[in-house]
This record gives structure tokens, sequence and C-alpha cells, in this order.
């Protein structure tokens, strides 16, 4: 017996969901396997991407990393411990959000490349606060140590693969795994803080797309605006690849990871077998 996906291929029966489950892991296939963000920031900037990654001075890009560093640890220690889904006023967690990374954008555009680092910190707790949001939405705790560290990797998962990475493998499920060994015992590992080497994983992929981001506001015409489209993209895109990965991890719960993973290959390939 054989089912036909929302993609309009036909697949085997065990390698499907149910139609809803099927549509929906459809749609994070499409986010995770999918356009990359740098494509967004080069649009945005009007600059090719090739263009953009030459647009930070030498001495900038030494700084890159380490501010990466410092605000990834930034964002761990303010972010997941708070309750992501409580925002003023009963607003939309989304929009809370999204104010405020165009709001942050916006300063560190308005006061170019310094206002742009300096603001770094605060556009990543924002972003994990979303990230921890939407795992709540799929029904995890972020205050778990085992989801926290879930939350924090949406930064590599979401981020392309370098040469030096410990995660370069290509695809969703190859990156996920790699990073899982690295913390193996994250119930345990994280609750005096973040695992050096887990921590490293996650720069080393996160780098290159922050690196993108300051490029693309480091161009002299971007200023407040600009900053605020290019943090919104920035937000955007992470929210989604985190919306897609705690769909992932939902459907493993209900129906097995073993099932999720072959359709979820399938959907990726296409495969009409």
């Amino acid at each position: 017996m054989s089912t036909t996906s929302s993609e309009g291929s036909t697949l085997p029966a065990l390698l499907t969901l149910p139609e809803d489950a099927q549509t929906e892991l459809a749609k994070a296939v499409a986010t995770l396997e999918g356009p990359s963000f740098a494509a967004r920031l080069a649009a945005i900037a009007g600059t090719p991407i090739e263009a953009l990654k030459q647009k930070l001075p030498e001495s900038v890009r030494d700084q890159v990393d380490n501010a990466v560093r410092r605000a990834l640890e930034k964002a761990w220690a303010t972010a997941v411990g708070s309750e992501p889904r409580r925002t003023p006023f009963g607003m939309d967690v989304a929009w809370f959000h999204r104010g405020i990374a165009m709001a942050s954008g916006a300063a560190g555009g308005a006061l170019g490349l310094l206002g742009t680092m300096a603001e770094l910190p605060v556009s990543t707790t924002i972003l994990l606060r979303q990230i921890a949001a939407e795992a709540a939405a799929a029904g995890e705790d972020p205050k778990v140590a085992a989801t926290a560290a879930e939350c924090m990797a949406v930064f590599a998962l979401g981020s392309p693969s370098t040469e030096e990475d410990d995660v370069a493998e290509t695809g969703y499920f190859a990156a996920r795994i790699a990073l899982a060994q690295m913390l193996p015992n994250a119930a345990s590992s994280l609750v005096s803080g973040l695992v050096p080497g887990f921590l490293g994983a996650i720069a080393a992929r996160f780098t290159g797309t922050v690196g993108l981001k300051i490029s693309a506001q480091a161009v002299p015409v971007i200023g407040a605006a600009a900053g605020a489209a290019i943090n919104l993209a920035f937000l955007e895109h992470f929210r989604g690849v985190a919306h897609a990965h705690f769909t992932v991890r939902k459907f493993e719960r209900i129906y097995g990871a073993d099932r999720v993973r072959a359709a979820y290959d399938a959907l990726r390939d296409g495969s009409t077998r």
C-alpha cells in the first residue's frame, strides 16, 4: 500500500505519517533543508554573498568569534531560565520578539559597525528566547537541561557548516547527531553552565551566520532601517528552524524516531519508491 504526500509523490505507507503530520513534516523538511539565511541577507543588502564576506575589516573578523561566544554565553544565562512565552500585556510572543529585534537592529545599524557588535548579545538573547518559545509550543520545557541544549543547538542547525567546525556533515540529521555526541549527558552536564566543547561546536557554525549579518550591516548605506530588517530576517530564520526542529522532535515522541527519520528522508529526497 502507498500514500500520496503533500509534495505530490507516492511513498510507501511505512515511510509516511498520518496525513496532517506528513504535511507538517514536509514544511519542516523544506525549512531545514531549504535556502540559506545568507541569500536573504544578500537580498536585503543588495550585495552578492561573496562580496558581503569581504566587507569586514581583517581586525573585525578576528573579533567576531569571541563576540559570538560571549553572546551565546550571555544568551544562555539570560533567556532559557526565563519564561519565554511570557510577554508584557499579554502580547503575542512572536510579535513581541520581532519588535525588540527590529529596535535592536535599528540601534545597531544607526551606530555602524561598533553598534552592531555591541547589540549582538541582545539580538542573540532575543533569538534564544524565541527558540525556547518554539520548544515550549511543541510541548517541551526549556528549563529542562536537555531541552535547553536543543534550544542552543538550533544556532548550529540554522547555520552553514564550515570546513573547520566539528559538525561539518551535511544535512539536518547528520549535524544533529554530531552535536548530540558532544553533549551525551545534557541533563546533568548543563546544570552548572555550558560545556566548552558543545559551545565551541555551536559557535563554529553560528559565527559564519553572524559574520554575514555583521557584514551586511557594515555596508555604509544600510543605516537604521535596513539594520532593523536584517535583525528581523535573522530572527525569522532561526524561529523557522526552531519550529521545524521541535516539530521533528515532537513527531519522534509520538511516532518513534525511526519512522520519522524514514518519512523525513523520503520527503527530502523526493522518493517515489
